[in-house]
């Protein structure tokens, strides 16, 4: 241990954790949600860590309320619904759980990151579908199989009787 004197000489480095500091989360260039938008709620969380996993809450849970936020356009909320699936409740929140990691910081990032990216895949519209015709070739060998199907079909049938 240091005397007293020297220790006050050492520079303090202490890693803080990196806290999200801005106030609007940007999701696509011409869509953004306010950081106040989500709640967050800290749980314990099981796995490796011996006896520090029953003492801290590392596990996040995030929850957005998707069908509220006045910055997500009713198409966005519409493919949200569809890719969150069971994440989304029947009221419209998001609830994304984090607890891969030991820290509950890495978790914090993890569920913004996770949730980041299921806002920017619902952003991107789907491409339409282009209709298009089966070729020749294709339809004959569809007919072909069909023809070659009713014929092993037809000498199921019945048996001439050998009287």
């Amino acid at each position: 241990m240091l005397p007293r004197r020297q220790a006050a000489q050492q520079p303090l480095s202490i890693a803080l954790p990196q806290r999200y500091t801005t106030d609007v989360i940007q999701i696509t260039p011409d869509m953004a949600i306010d950081e106040s938008e989500l709640g967050w709620a800290f749980v314990r969380a099981g796995g490796p860590g011996g006896q520090h996993v029953n003492k801290v809450s590392t596990a996040v849970e995030l929850r957005f309320d998707a069908a509220r936020s006045p910055n997500l356009p009713d198409d966005v909320r519409r493919r949200l619904r569809e890719l969150a699936g069971r994440r989304m409740t029947a009221d419209g929140l998001l609830i994304i759980d984090a607890r891969r990691f030991r820290s509950q910081d890495e978790n914090r990032q993890d569920a913004l990151a996770r949730l980041l990216e299921l806002l920017r895949a619902a952003a991107t519209p789907p491409k339409p579908r282009r209709r298009t015709k089966p070729t020749r070739a294709s339809r004959e060998k569809r007919l072909d199989a069909k023809r070659r199907r009713s014929a092993a079909k037809r000498l199921r049938g019945s048996r001439p009787d050998d009287n």
